[in-house]
């Protein structure tokens, strides 16, 4: 049986453990100069990064087009404006150059913050980022294999026996490029739930008493994130939004939260 002492040094042991997670480890003083110089820094070695991406993507513009076109098969596009083209090509440069560029801003925005937060907060860092990337990349895949079809078949043959399909690029890039990136985001709202249960601001227990709630958020997300207004599209991004809230649930019971 070990002994009073041995108990109290070991209480004093996990005190002292569980304090030192709570420390910066590396706590250096800097002016509000210093700081503000090296956010400066940090956003121009970002601005540089997305510069590049998108002026290397605009390079490479005519296979990335051509590949988001694939979802419209036996659609016409038309240019219907001096340039129409151009433009697209340029926006579709500017998502695909932020998308390649995003780790290296994502590494970015780690460093600044990164002296300001103790072990226990950098114990967090690589799950979330990891995490967050993952899911991001998956909302990208499920929009593009999914969402974008269904919302196009739903299109098409509405009108098929009527209007014959001829769309304008602009807008169709505008379509697919607002609902990727829209799911994308959507799809990080298990991240924000482990955030939020691992900071005990809300339980797993209380996500879940409020489900009603959320059904009913799921739907209007799905009808605000959607560019479209066909009743498919938005009840697969509401199903993905409640699937994801509910995993979410099971994800922070599972930390303890």
């Amino acid at each position: 049986m070990p002994s009073d002492v041995e108990t109290a040094r070991q209480s004093d042991s996990d005190t002292t453990e569980d304090s030192s997670f709570d420390e910066l480890p590396y706590d250096v003083e800097m002016s509000l100069f210093d700081h503000l110089e090296e956010l400066r820094q940090r956003l121009f070695y970002s601005l540089i990064a997305a510069a590049v991406g998108i002026v290397g993507c605009f390079f490479f513009v005519r296979p990335i087009v051509q590949l988001l076109e694939v979802p419209a098969q036996g659609v016409k596009f038309l240019q219907l404006a001096p340039g129409e083209y151009f433009f697209v090509s340029l926006k579709v440069a500017g998502y695909s150059g932020l998308l390649l560029s995003s780790p290296f801003i994502l590494y970015q925005i780690i460093q600044f913050v990164l002296p300001g937060l103790t072990r226990r907060e950098r114990r967090l860092i690589a799950p979330i980022v990891l995490g967050s990337t993952v899911l991001f990349f998956v909302g990208l895949a499920f929009a593009y294999i999914a969402l974008i079809p269904a919302a196009l078949n739903f299109f098409i043959s509405y009108g098929a026996d009527v209007v014959e399909q001829l769309w304008s690029i602009d807008k169709y890039f505008e379509f697919v490029l607002l609902l990727m990136f829209s799911t994308g985001l959507a799809f990080q709202i298990p991240i924000i739930q482990l955030l939020l249960g691992y900071l005990e601001v809300v339980s797993s227990q209380q996500m879940l008493s409020g489900w009603r709630i959320v059904v009913l958020g799921s739907t209007v997300v799905g009808a605000v994130l959607t560019p479209s207004t066909d009743p498919l599209t938005q009840s697969l991004l509401a199903g993905a939004v409640l699937a994801l809230y509910f995993g979410g649930i099971g994800m922070v019971k599972l930390v303890g939260r």
